[in-house]
């Protein structure tokens, strides 16, 4: 045991230290230490055939509950290796994303929001704040960034103000929303579909903290960026396009809207209809593809697969940790420092999460976190729901303090330089550190009020 426990580390280890450095791309980098986890860490290590099989997780897809969980809510998905429900969930929003995206919806509803407030600068900025935050909670917030920043830079050049600000604002906002509910960010669909929580879980636990601390955010962020959003110069409202024309297929927004809605209406009420997150995903993949037979090939090669592989690697690695009770001695270094204090327990996961998800991916932070706190609850007797709620709010909001803490921010920075509005540390850090900072404060207070 003590050889393969070294190697699950030493991979684990290398692992994170390539992501962080990102000389090769990241898929790359999770699917070489896979294999290599199977490998050594299996193979010539634990000498076990039964740890390859628990953690490739293959079974579990041809179980009823995968499916369909009956009413109960719960997914049954097992809490070791490839967490399967969350990469078929996540390739069946990817479909319906890029779908939307094809036939301008994005585009048209920046458009339309910024024609309504009659393209003030500063009311555009609070209404993409909220837009920010509330795509995110039902959109990878990658998707939501790449489409918002564009927009708002194509505003900024009909509308002569300065986009940074704004920008740096929707990112926040966006890893802000996605926390709120469990299909907002991919640490969530990882924690909801590891213990089984549903959309109403997230949406009256996370969802509550988020929705406090976005009025603290759209009150700090205005303040902090009101000198920066002075137009340079008067400009004709009436000689901009109309939303309209960012429409490109009238026919498939109509579709592609309809599809949207339903996906929203099936994920609020998977607890009760027993649909799982699985089914869900894949129905609207389906249903978004067979609504565009012609561009069904040009949605499938849009889909970032990338993701989808550097989610089975990382699941296959953090495997290798589990079945080695790497993680199990980590809860138990965690439980002696907290001394049996639960306060104190706590705030370690909150904080340390924050701090981690600042520098790292808190994709694979995260996912080697739940098999943690879950043996945390077991030999501590601290309710698995408040350990839950403290990990999901401190990986979301802590990857917004730097430019690298989550993928939302690397678009959003890489957009804007392209369009000649390079970031650098200081600039972002500046306002992004302090937000994150008084957003960690508020769940840090609200868990302790409400959970303890």
């Amino acid at each position: 045991m003590l050889l393969a426990q070294i190697l699950a580390v030493l991979i684990f280890v290398v692992m994170f230290t390539l992501i962080i450095f990102e000389k090769f791309e990241r898929h790359h980098i999770t699917l070489v230490c896979g294999v290599l986890t199977l490998v050594f860490v299996f193979g010539i290590g634990l000498h076990s055939w039964e740890s390859v099989k628990e953690t490739l997780s293959f079974h579990s897809i041809f179980v009823k509950e995968f499916w369909f969980t009956g009413g109960s809510g719960a997914s049954h998905e097992p809490s070791t290796g490839i967490n399967w429900a969350t990469i078929f969930f996540i390739i069946g929003m990817m479909v319906m994303v890029e779908g939307m995206a094809r036939v301008g919806f994005f585009r048209w509803l920046c458009m339309r929001l910024a024609k309504m407030v009659n393209y003030k600068v500063k009311a555009i900025f609070i209404v993409f704040m909220l837009m920010s935050a509330g795509l995110a909670m039902f959109i990878d917030s990658i998707t939501v960034i790449l489409f918002l920043a564009t927009v708002t830079i194509e505003l900024s050049t009909l509308l002569k103000f300065n986009p940074l600000p704004m920008i740096l604002a929707e990112i926040f906002c966006a890893n802000l929303g996605g926390s709120a509910i469990m299909s907002g960010d991919p640490p969530n669909i990882i924690i909801g579909t590891s213990f089984g929580y549903s959309f109403t879980d997230f949406i009256c636990n996370t969802g509550v903290i988020a929705a406090i601390s976005l009025i603290f955010t759209l009150i700090f962020f205005y303040f902090a960026y009101r000198k920066d959003l002075k137009v340079s110069q008067t400009v004709d409202i009436s000689q901009l396009p109309s939303p309209e024309s960012a429409i490109t297929d009238k026919r498939g927004f109509v579709i592609s809207t309809i599809i949207f809605i339903s996906s929203i209406v099936l994920l609020v009420t998977h607890a009760n209809t027993g649909f799982s997150v699985s089914t869900i995903g894949i129905f609207i993949a389906v249903v978004t593809l067979l609504c565009a037979p012609k561009h069904i090939v040009e949605i499938l090669k849009k889909v970032d697969y990338k993701t989808v592989l550097f989610f089975i690697g990382l699941f296959v690695v953090v495997g290798g940790l589990e079945q080695t009770e790497i993680l199990t001695l980590i809860a138990n270094f965690i439980g002696k420092i907290s001394g049996g204090n639960v306060y104190l327990m706590v705030a370690i996961i909150i904080w340390l999460s924050a701090v981690a998800s600042a520098f790292i991916d808190n994709i694979p932070f995260a996912a080697t976190m739940i098999p943690v706190i879950q043996s945390l609850s077991i030999s501590t007797g601290v309710p698995l729901t408040t350990l839950t709620w403290s990990l999901a709010m401190g990986t979301d909001i802590g990857g917004s303090a730097t430019p690298i803490g989550a993928s939302a921010n690397v678009v959003g920075t890489s957009v804007a330089a392209k369009a000649g509005y390079f970031v650098g540390w200081k600039d972002y850090c500046a306002k992004a550190v302090p937000a994150t900072i008084m957003v960690m404060i508020i769940t840090t207070v609200y868990i302790f009020a409400v959970y303890l």
